[in-house]
């Protein structure tokens, strides 16, 4: 059968508008910091976050204050959460091994995974304070072997939030900063007085956050460009509506701009959702936020069987994507674009999310097509080698020479013909004829 639309969100190209002046405001404030450093800081954190601390790094009497001064079970959940993150991280850090092979005789090549030096973690606060987004990068960076992780996040109700600051500091932040906003992520990619910058910037973050790592991108590395969180159910008649749209709202609180989808092979269930919907914003603390989100850019999706489902959602490539379904790993075999695939109704997305162990900063907006999630391979550079023996340089040499000449890099080739004249006695490159003494 044809692929139905029972409900469609907005056009992507409605957002144009809107991106080109957040793009112009992360831009002045960009040059504004690189100009005037600490001053500007200031200033901007008073303008949006009514903010001006004597520092804005906690010094580690203000750190261990506000670990204090929350609740031994919070403390127990946070690490508890930060220990599956640890683990699976190191499980990852130890599937990335270093290589050296002699691929030819006397040419030995090799690769070894080295960490950057520094990174610098933005962790979201405003109306939903994002302490997981804690663990996913501090903890990982940290699992690299990054010596130097600074992070940041903003005011919560007039100062730092407890819970925030002891995640970042049970992960291991070697700096913590209550500066947020484009300054924070302008403060660690382009550096200050009292800040150093660093190699790279990772977390989420608002359209401004993200807007301000992708102007810095290439002065600094980055996790990814993130947009707004995304989640899509595959479900089949096997599932049941309220579920799904748990799911799918579950989600949809993270912003009014948060697509939320269902595929589904069942009618019946594609024809219930929107009651259920309406049954549960009732109901639901965010449904200001999640309602907009699904009114906007809500997806209810009909089609005919599994493979179906399967080329619609790799065509979407969302960020989240949940299995209901009677062979859910079926998916897990015949998909390729995802961020994070959650399979069988026993495992959803805030799981992922927050406690589980895999990382939730993944691709969104598509990029799922060609890049997966934040994790320990981020922080590393994979860097070669080589080393070459006289014998070795003797069989590359001959080689190398004729390529060069076929390109025309005649000083590219006189480092072959140099090797072949000091250790294959041929008398060859510039001056010379190819004979052998």
């Amino acid at each position: 059968m044809a692929i139905e639309f029972l409900k469609q969100g907005m056009d992507a190209d409605a957002t144009d508008e809107a991106d080109a002046k957040v793009r112009g405001i992360v831009e002045v404030i960009l040059g504004d910091v690189k100009s005037r450093g600490d001053a500007a800081l200031r200033e901007l954190s008073e303008k949006f976050d009514k903010w001006t601390p004597d520092s804005f790094r906690l010094s580690d009497e203000q750190v261990q204050a506000l670990v204090d001064s929350l609740p031994e079970q919070t403390v127990e959940d946070i690490k508890f959460a930060q220990t599956q993150v640890r683990n699976f991280a190191q499980i990852q850090r130890a599937s990335m091994q270093d290589v050296e092979v002699e691929t030819l005789p006397g040419v030995t090549l090799g690769h070894k995974h080295i960490p950057v030096n520094s990174v610098g973690c933005y962790v979201p606060g405003g109306r939903y304070p994002m302490v997981a987004s804690a663990h996913m990068s501090i903890v990982t960076a940290k699992v690299a072997g990054v010596p130097r992780v600074i992070a940041c996040t903003p005011p919560n109700e007039g100062g730092p939030h407890a819970a925030t600051i002891a995640a970042m500091h049970f992960a291991g932040a070697d700096e913590i900063y209550c500066l947020g906003g484009v300054q924070a992520v302008a403060a660690m990619g382009i550096g200050t007085e009292t800040i150093a910058p660093c190699d790279m910037l990772v977390g989420p973050g608002n359209a401004y956050v993200a807007e301000a790592k992708r102007q810095l991108y290439g002065k600094v590395g980055i996790d990814l460009f993130a947009g707004p969180t995304e989640v899509l159910v595959i479900a089949d008649d096997s599932a049941d509506v309220e579920m799904v749209v748990v799911d799918l709202l579950g989600q949809a609180e993270h912003g009014p701009n948060s697509p939320a989808a269902v595929i589904t092979t069942s009618r019946a269930l594609a024809e219930a959702i929107p009651a259920e919907i309406e049954r549960q914003l009732k109901i639901l603390p965010t449904a200001d936020v999640a309602s907009v989100a699904w009114r906007d850019y809500g997806q209810i999706i009909l089609c005919g069987d599994r493979e179906e489902m399967r080329a619609e959602a790799d065509r979407l490539a969302y960020e989240h994507v949940e299995i209901l379904t009677e062979d859910p790993r079926w998916f897990l075999d015949n998909m390729t674009n995802f961020g994070a695939l959650f399979i069988g109704p026993e495992t959803n997305v805030a799981y992922g999310d927050k406690v589980i162990g895999t990382n939730h900063t993944l691709p969104t907006k598509g990029a799922a097509r060609y890049t997966g999630g934040l994790w320990v391979g981020k922080f590393m550079k994979t860097c070669t080698y080589q080393q070459v023996t006289e014998e070795g340089s003797a069989l590359v040499g001959d080689y190398c020479s004729r390529l060069c000449e076929v390109e025309r890099f005649w000083g590219h080739k006189e480092q072959a013909d140099l090797r072949l004249r000091r250790y294959a006695g041929r008398n060859i490159g510039i001056g010379a004829t190819d004979a052998a003494e």
